[in-house]
């Protein structure tokens, strides 16, 4: 039976990240990804995603990071994270979907559809994409027209002609509003009051958004994303929307929904032909059940009070793409941290077995 040092699942930003740290510190490794080609989430976003509407991509290690021009982001991201594979020589695998990951032993024994494989240590890096959450609404069974998460977005001229309501309060409901107000009938509704930023969005405040991540994390909380905490910001190509009223207009949540609409506890109706949830995500992390990481809160609690990548529960397993982390920079830096943790990891068991 061939041992791993180490393996990493995911080959999104922050799994090619680690492995090449991995690399660099000379520890032997695999990468495992689902997708049948490179590209991570970015590959299934929708069309009209232009590299200029993304919040940012921020540079591979050693790298440079692709132009914020007009090009599609689900083709300019992939080809960027080929090209990065390709040039460090990368050990992808694909397509590998890891179904659970189990201590055997001392080992971690990973078992996907397509084989299993067994290593020293673990890097999780699967994002969130792969897990969409949607929350439940009496009668939402019951809706005739069509409901649409961010997952399945297909871009705005898929809704001309329509009247579109928008679910949630984070930056994808704001870009969609900006995106389809301009051409069809929209309505907002979230679960709180948005919270507007009108001041800079400066490294300080970066860090301080990151700061109350890692707190949730270090207790061992569900994390939340860094944008949930950093509040709503309008760009350049939302403020049509904005002049048209389709963030003034935002309502609270309705209390149920009917065949064609929605209804708020008050008795008041809106009709509305597509439900769309941009309801956010959850962390791919269901495969990492068997490993008991999750704490009694919840969440799986990292080092370094939130700030780390090593899973409390156990040192083995590095998780990136998760709680601060789950930004593109913060990606890049838990590749660092995560591929160190697995070195520390490696010294700890071959000191045991000198030892003994």
């Amino acid at each position: 039976m061939s041992i791993l040092d180490s393996l990493v699942i995911g080959a999104g930003q922050a799994g090619l990240s680690a492995s090449f740290h991995l690399a660099r510190l000379g520890i032997s490794h695999v990468v495992l990804d689902a997708d049948t080609r490179p590209g991570g989430a970015w590959q299934h976003r929708w069309d009209a995603l232009t590299m200029r509407d993304v919040h940012g991509v921020a540079e591979l290690p050693g790298d440079t990071p692709p132009p914020r021009d007009r090009a599609r982001a689900n083709e300019a991201v992939p080809a960027y994270f080929a090209a990065y594979e390709h040039r460090h020589a990368l050990p992808v695998l694909r397509p590998v979907h890891v179904e659970r990951v189990e201590d055997q032993d001392g080992l971690l024994v990973v078992r996907a559809r397509e084989g299993e494989w067994t290593t020293r240590t673990l890097v999780n890096a699967t994002g969130t994409w792969s897990h969409p959450f949607l929350p439940h609404f009496p009668g939402m069974e019951t809706f005739v027209g069509e409901q649409l998460h961010t997952v399945d977005y297909p871009g705005p001229e898929h809704f001309i002609g329509t009247r579109v309501l928008v679910v949630g309060g984070g930056a994808s409901a704001v870009q969609f509003l900006g995106a389809l107000a301009p051409i069809t009938d929209t309505l907002w509704v979230t679960r709180r009051e948005p919270v507007w930023r009108n001041d800079d969005f400066t490294p300080e405040a970066g860090a301080a958004a990151v700061a109350l991540v890692e707190q949730r994390v270090a207790a061992g909380l569900p994390p939340e994303s860094v944008v949930s905490v950093t509040g709503l910001m309008l760009r350049p190509q939302e403020r049509e929307a904005e002049r048209l009223g389709a963030y003034a207009d935002r309502r609270p949540l309705f209390e149920r929904i009917e065949p064609d609409g929605v209804r708020w506890a008050d008795g008041s109706f809106e009709q509305v032909d597509v439900i769309l949830w941009a309801t956010g995500f959850r962390p791919a992390v269901t495969h990492l059940a068997p490993l008991h990481l999750r704490s009694a809160a919840g969440g799986i609690q990292l080092d370094r009070n939130g700030r780390g990548t090593t899973a409390v529960a156990d040192p083995r397993v590095q998780l990136v793409g998760y709680g601060p982390s789950a930004s593109t920079i913060g990606a890049n830096r838990a590749g660092r941290s995560a591929a160190k943790g697995v070195q520390r990891a490696l010294q700890s068991t071959n000191a045991r077995v000198t030892s003994g």
